[in-house]
């Protein structure tokens, strides 16, 4: 399904977040979110006035606030996204198993649909917060890629995983009679 919301239904169905058998797909979309959202290692400097800050070195003021903003929400996005597809959304770890309802603690603290509502926010909350570390962790971590090795990286490595990934979900999907047709 294209639904978000039908995709963590899935989820709770399941009795499993979707990272566990896509852990492939889960690695391809955060390096590719990475890249996406031009933080290092992957984002490239083109030229000697972009080594201090990027192109930010041309703007100040209210356009550099602007431009600073923008990346932290396309993190953010990148990071919801991923909570989303792969991670169960707004549901607590393992949703059916009855003993870890405690986890939920908005449910017992507020009246009415607030308490879900809380919980649910609060997970998410939480699951971005760790992909945001996450982009913390690997800028902090790794140096700058060149260019030939992002392109390398892009053309020979994640691209073909991502196609024999498909491949082998689509193929699992036949054997397994689970077309959803």
């Amino acid at each position: 399904t294209a639904s978000m919301v039908g995709i963590v239904e899935a989820q709770r169905e399941a009795h499993l977040w979707f990272f566990i058998p896509q852990i492939i797909g889960v690695v391809i979309y955060f390096i590719a979110g990475v890249a996406e959202t031009n933080r290092a290692p992957f984002d490239l400097a083109e030229a000697e006035t972009e080594l201090v800050s990027g192109f930010h070195t041309e703007y100040s003021g209210m356009r550099f606030g602007i431009y600073f903003i923008a990346e932290y929400a396309n993190m953010l996005i990148v990071s919801a996204v991923a909570t989303t597809m792969f991670f169960g959304g707004w549901l607590r770890p393992f949703p059916n198993v009855s003993w870890l309802a405690f986890l939920d603690i908005f449910n017992y603290i507020l009246p009415g649909e607030w308490g879900p509502f809380m919980s649910g926010l609060m997970w998410v909350i939480i699951k971005v917060s760790g992909f945001i570390f996450l982009y913390y962790w690997i800028r902090a971590t790794f140096p700058r890629y060149r260019y030939d090795q992002l392109m390398s990286i892009g053309w020979k490595c994640l691209l073909p995983l991502a196609l024999a990934n498909i491949m082998a979900t689509g193929a699992l999907l036949l054997w397994l009679g689970q077309t959803g047709a």
